[in-house]
């Protein structure tokens, strides 16, 4: 049996990794998300035939506890629309340090009741109680803040001493805690002061950096997986933990490359939240484009480069764009899609809109070959994308966003911009694209205005 079970526990490792390695390309995504469930299943199998001491009494509760958990997941992720993604992501990610919170708070009353201590696993499972703490309570603002329920307004005073103070009190705590391992109540207050340092944690962070955010988290309920699987010895969790983590840890780095900006700044509170209205600076005014002329600018272009943002993951516009791109490319208009990598509200949020719409993965250009491609564009069509095209990262030291990457749009022809007014982007910053003599403005929903365009091309193609 001993020998099965390490089997398995092979057989569903090496599914995990695959699955990681298929999930770093939007063309195997899809197939790579299956193979790493079923390793997920094998895992769940395996630890279901493993001896279990209390007798066949548990499988009672293993049972229902799968159906209930296994109904709720298939219900909620069936029902969610892809604008809710993010938001799903977050909480899915909480519940996963919620798990690790409640098997920590279980092993440490049985610590405590039996009288039985080893410091190894006694610190292995105190670490793991306050990670998942801070990933469950860190990752419900996260969620509160994209599904607008906690808004970005509502930050603290002085936030980085608040996270600092309560940071050193619970590695003080703790300290104190392994050297006399006596009593629960300071368990209880570790668990109080870690739920409480994740929602200081994440609530001043700024609501453009939130992909960032939704890495970390994801990090950090790796970790506390990862330690669950040594609490219990168990090899699916302690290497999809590992795994889990370590992604996250990469992804962030990355998502802060995108972005020029060091982590330490990114959860001082950066840039974020502040919506406001873009100001009429001098004489600057923006230039509008009616339906008609902007379905002449494309029909008569050789490359097209459509720019998705957030914008269009709330007008659902995704599969409008597939259809312009495919009545285009019908009179031989060479399409492209230009993805930003913190585009929307999660990594990878356009790519997976679009591979929603059945747009080929090799039309999605990455942030260098998209500024490539942009030097040969005729058009750009911005689609609801705001801070990932802002050209003051590029030419404007006092910008907030300045030195970041960004698509640069205005290397193209012509751009036209589809936005539903002229407020700002998710980090508050005025657009100098929208003035420039490049740029042609098309208000209304992005939805409504695409279809238009597309009911006028049909008229000229």
């Amino acid at each position: 049996m001993t020998a099965l079970i390490n089997l398995v526990y092979l057989i569903s490792v090496t599914l995990f990794i695959i699955g990681l390695q298929r999930l770093s390309s939007p063309k195997t995504a899809s197939s790579g998300n299956l193979i790493a469930a079923l390793g997920m299943g094998f895992g769940v199998l395996i630890a279901l035939i493993s001896p279990v001491e209390s007798g066949d009494g548990n499988y009672f509760f293993i049972s229902g506890a799968l159906i209930l958990g296994g109904g709720i997941g298939l219900l909620v992720s069936t029902r969610v629309i892809m604008t809710k993604m993010p938001e799903m992501v977050s909480l899915f990610n909480g519940l996963g340090g919620a798990c690790a919170l409640l098997i920590s708070i279980a092993e440490l009353l049985n610590f405590h009741y039996l009288e039985t201590f080893e410091l190894a696993s006694y610190l292995t499972t105190l670490l793991a109680l306050l990670i998942g703490s801070i990933a469950f309570s860190g990752s419900l603002v996260a969620y509160g803040k994209l599904s607008g329920k906690i808004k970005d307004s509502w930050k603290l005073p002085r936030a980085n001493m608040i996270n600092m103070g309560l940071l050193l009190t619970l590695m003080g705590i703790s300290f104190y805690q392994l050297q006399t391992l006596e009593s629960m109540e300071l368990v209880i207050l570790i668990a109080i002061l870690s739920l409480l340092y994740g929602i200081t944690f994440v609530l001043n962070v700024g609501g453009a950096d939130m992909p960032v955010i939704i890495s970390i988290l994801n990090a950090l309920t790796g970790v506390s997986a990862a330690l669950a699987g040594i609490i219990y010895d168990n090899m699916i969790m302690l290497m999809g933990g590992i795994l889990v983590g370590s992604s996250g840890a990469i992804l962030t780095i990355l998502m802060c490359q995108a972005m020029n900006r060091s982590l330490i700044n990114v959860l001082a509170g950066g840039f974020g939240g502040e919506v406001g209205i873009a100001a009429q600076v001098g004489d600057q005014t923006v230039k509008e484009v009616n339906i008609m002329d902007a379905s002449i600018m494309l029909r008569y272009s050789t490359n097209v480069v459509i720019v998705p943002g957030y914008g269009m993951a709330v007008a659902q516009a995704q599969k409008i764009c597939k259809e312009l791109e495919d009545l285009l490319e019908e009179v031989e208009v060479n399409v492209r899609y230009a993805i930003h990598p913190v585009a929307g509200r999660m990594p990878g949020h356009m790519n997976v809109l679009l591979a929603e719409a059945d747009v080929d993965y090799a039309k999605l250009l990455d942030l260098d070959d998209a500024n490539k491609f942009l030097k040969e564009t005729d058009v750009a069509i911005v689609v609801g994308a705001n801070d990932v095209v802002n050209p003051s990262a590029l030419d404007d030291p006092g910008s907030p966003i300045f030195g970041m990457p960004v698509l640069e749009i205005l290397k193209g022809k012509h751009v036209i911009v589809l936005k539903r007014s002229m407020s700002s982007g998710y980090s508050g910053i005025e657009n100098p694209l929208f003035f420039h003599e490049k740029t042609s403005m098309l208000f209304g929903d992005a939805k409504k205005s695409l279809n238009n365009l597309l009911d006028e091309l049909k008229t000229t193609v």
